[in-house]
């Protein structure tokens, strides 16, 4: 694309530097090649539901990995359905190489950084707010009248980074009124649901005054008078300070959770967490008010958070099937039913903290040797109410095949014990 550009012409237009368009043009085929490996993620899975034939898997999956999946009807289909081919809302950006800018600092110790302008031999000069000098390609952003410089860092040298994980291991559950609940029963991000709270409830009064006031500019502008809806959409309608709140929020959000993994990280060399990259349906339709509290953009950031603090400080990082997690006993294994923050259990007779729980039916399920990673909810759900119907009539495990037979050997069937975990705990 980009020698294709150079020989139309087509770079002309652009007005800036080759050095600085070029970079720019492979960060954005990066970018498209990022978005399709994700959509290849959700493929694989479709393939390994579609066929169980290991010959078929094996030639579905070698094409999809060459990019030869436009030839096969099944993978050309759900490969446009998951590629989303996502729009960038991020504009008058640019990037620089490393070798393209410097910086110097001035007699009053303030840090300046130089990169080229839209003229041969000129620079220009951007004031930074610190004392630390960027490195290697820098990515500036112009947002809001400000420059924006985002550059990349070394993660080991980061303070944080130096300090030493647990020795325990742990199953982690996301939460609302908390980030993070394990299996101890400890709570981390205690803040995070006041946060959100707190700033949806702020949204919905704001957003219903400005509403208001666009119905009065539109009346205003079908009666003519267009200054009074111009006075009101650059004064009472702008956006620059509605976007710096909502950045401020964003930053205090991800700095609670990524606190609370870090909390984790602190007493745990494994910590067993539930796949939060996959989404499921809800089987009932929540309050508007609950489904705007709930902020489904907090997911991306807890899934972030466990998997760079985990690189960080060296602990292991273990994802597992989350289905019916949160709606199981983890004494019996049956479903029980689900109030709020409580999860009683009809069979034991117990009335459990629901997100205590899911971290302890998360951490067993680390260990499960039926219910892997990918298995449809629904096996997830026969699974377990065959464990129930065994347990409650005492029958023998009904699969006695050799390979069964030496997972269970290696992994027990901790529903199995259960009866003798009762006695214990009564």
């Amino acid at each position: 694309m980009r020698d294709r550009w150079l020989v139309d012409g087509t770079h002309v237009r652009f007005g800036v530097l080759a050095n600085a368009w070029k970079e720019t043009v492979r960060d954005a085929m990066a970018d498209i090649a990022t978005n399709l490996a994700s959509a290849k993620v959700q493929v694989r899975r479709a393939v390994f539901r579609r066929t169980g034939d290991p010959g078929e898997r094996k030639r579905m999956l070698a094409a999809l990995a060459a990019d030869r999946w436009a030839g096969d009807p099944f993978l050309a289909r759900q490969t446009r359905k998951h590629w989303k081919r996502g729009r960038n809302r991020t504009h008058d950006q640019i990037v620089v190489r490393a070798d393209q800018h410097n910086t110097v600092t001035d007699g009053r110790g303030r840090l300046w950084l130089a990169v080229p302008g839209l003229e041969r031999r000129q620079m220009v000069r951007i004031p930074l707010s610190t004392t630390v000098a960027p490195t290697g390609t820098l990515r500036l952003i112009l947002r809001g009248g400000r420059v924006e410089v985002h550059y990349q860092i070394d993660a080991s040298q980061m303070r944080s980074s130096q300090r030493p994980c647990g020795d325990a291991t742990v199953g982690v559950d996301k939460g609302y009124t908390e980030a993070l609940t394990d299996s101890d029963g400890v709570r981390h991000g205690s803040r995070l649901g006041e946060l959100l709270t707190s700033e949806s409830d702020r949204l919905k009064e704001r957003n219903r005054r400005r509403a208001k006031l666009r119905s009065i500019a539109n009346t205003a502008a079908l009666r003519g008078d267009h200054a009074k809806a111009r006075r009101i959409t650059v004064n009472n309608l702008g956006t620059v300070k509605r976007d710096r709140r909502a950045a401020r929020h964003r930053a205090r959000v991800r700095t609670e959770i990524f606190t609370a993994a870090d909390r984790v990280a602190d007493k745990a060399a494994t910590v067993v967490a539930e796949d939060l990259t996959k989404s499921f349906a809800g089987r009932r339709t929540l309050g508007r008010n609950v489904d705007r509290r709930l902020a489904a953009w907090t997911k991306g950031v807890t899934a972030e958070a466990l998997t760079s603090v985990s690189e960080r400080r060296g602990s292991a990082l273990v994802h597992v099937n989350a289905a019916y997690t949160s709606q199981a006993c983890h004494r019996c294994g049956r479903l029980g039913r689900r109030n709020g923050d409580r999860l009683h259990c009809t069979s034991c007779g117990v009335v459990w903290q629901a997100d205590v729980n899911a971290a302890i039916n998360i951490l067993q399920r680390a260990g499960d040797p039926d219910i892997a990673l990918h298995t449809p909810h629904h096996a997830v759900r026969q699974i377990l109410q065959d464990r129930t119907d065994r347990h409650r009539t005492r029958l023998p495990v009904q699969d006695s095949s050799p390979a069964t037979t030496e997972r269970r050997a290696r992994h027990p069937n901790r529903s199995l014990m259960s009866n003798s975990r009762k006695q214990v705990d009564r």
